[in-house]
């Protein structure tokens, strides 16, 4: 008694408000939004977006999803009321979501304007896109994108084992989105790097590597899309091909280019038809026109391990070369998801043969075959 007597009132008093406050935080459950501030938008962004796709199959440009301060909006471009009941079901049991809202996009009572009408754009926009509209081409070997092939390569007096790697892929900037779902008009950003290894030396010397940077404008309307890009190309000899004896005189080859392609789709049929013109080349005495077309096909029901059969065809006559046709072929299966945007994983089969459509051997004429994997996103 005598030490708590030299205590002071307010101290007792201060301890005993502390006590009880604890008391009362352990004993009642923490409020729910206490709970979500702890939990970003961004994580939940993510986390709401492949439960949509991954567990409910939702395909990616079937709707958009904002999350601001633990409340979520999903917002549907076609009803389907199975699928917002399974969503509405499912994000209601995630921790930190303070409220789940998903709704329909209301139809465009307005009468359209002139562009509208035509090109069926709506005022509806999206900046860092997912995917893009233009389905990217199965067999063109200058597609970027992400692959390795290993095969045998064959030129007029040269025979050696070849591979082949890119590194590459396109980045959506900004999209205004059409009236259907999938539609629209995109702008991006692409680069890619091309090059090819002679598997037959002891160092497996670099040969060639080729370098593009463009930025394409893609439009889809229904089964029809369009790619129009400008892009920059240059070609590199490797050091160790440049020291071996064995390489020709070096040509810098660097250009500009438009382009121009024209795809329809109809069911798993597709084909395309296009060009290109170099606005800006070296040597000066390149000849500027390119003709490109082709046609691909994919089979929707997968028919081993989960893998769909795909095969394409491109095909490309170069003005340089008097209009020879230069013919890429490829074969194999797809798994992943077949829709835009969407991560795939491709093994085909290849064949090519007319001339380089690498680097500084535009003009000899080769073949070669192999096995690749390629990867898309």
């Amino acid at each position: 008694m005598t030490v708590l007597k030299r205590i002071p009132t307010c101290v007792i008093l201060t301890v005993n408000l502390l006590a009880l406050s604890l008391c009362l935080m352990l004993l009642l459950p923490s409020s729910p939004a206490l709970a979500a501030d702890r939990v970003s938008d961004e994580y939940l962004t993510g986390y709401v977006a492949s439960i949509l796709e991954r567990d409910l199959h939702w395909e990616r440009n079937s709707y958009t999803l904002k999350i601001v301060n633990g409340v979520a909006t999903v917002t549907l471009f076609k009803d389907d009321p199975l699928r917002r009941e399974a969503a509405d079901k499912q994000l209601r049991t995630i921790d930190g979501l303070q409220k789940v809202s998903i709704r329909v996009k209301p139809a465009d009572t307005a009468k359209p304007g002139a562009i509208s009408r035509v090109t069926g754009i709506t005022g509806e926009t999206e900046g860092f896109p997912t995917g893009d509209l233009f389905r990217p081409l199965l067999a063109d070997p200058k597609q970027p994108q992400f692959f390795v092939t290993m095969g045998r390569f064959s030129t007029p007096g040269i025979r050696y084992t070849m591979a082949s790697v890119g590194f590459g892929e396109t980045f959506g900037l900004y999209r205004f989105f059409g009236s259907r779902e999938g539609d629209g008009l995109q702008l991006s950003v692409e680069g890619a790097l091309f090059a090819q290894f002679n598997m037959s030396t002891p160092s497996h010397d670099l040969i060639n590597a080729d370098y593009t940077i463009g930025i394409p404008v893609t439009y889809r309307h229904g089964d029809d899309s369009l790619r129009f890009r400008v892009y920059h190309q240059s070609s590199h000899l490797g050091d160790e091909f440049l020291l071996s004896g064995t390489a020709p005189k070096r040509v810098n080859l660097s250009y500009e280019a438009l382009e121009l392609i024209y795809s329809r789709e109809w069911r798993g049929l597709r084909v395309y038809g296009g060009g290109e013109y170099l606005i800006h080349k070296e040597p000066a005495e390149l000849r500027p026109m390119i003709a490109h077309w082709g046609v691909e096909y994919r089979y929707s029901d997968p028919i081993l391990l989960g893998g769909r059969p795909i095969a394409g065809v491109d095909m490309k006559s170069l003005q340089e070369h008097k209009w020879a046709i230069d013919i890429s072929a490829k074969a194999g299966l797809e798994f992943g998801s077949p829709s835009l945007g969407h991560r795939s994983l491709r093994i085909m089969a290849e064949w090519y043969k007319g001339f380089d459509p690498r680097g500084q051997f535009y003009n000899r004429k080769v073949e070669y075959y192999g096995l690749g994997v390629s990867l898309g996103f």
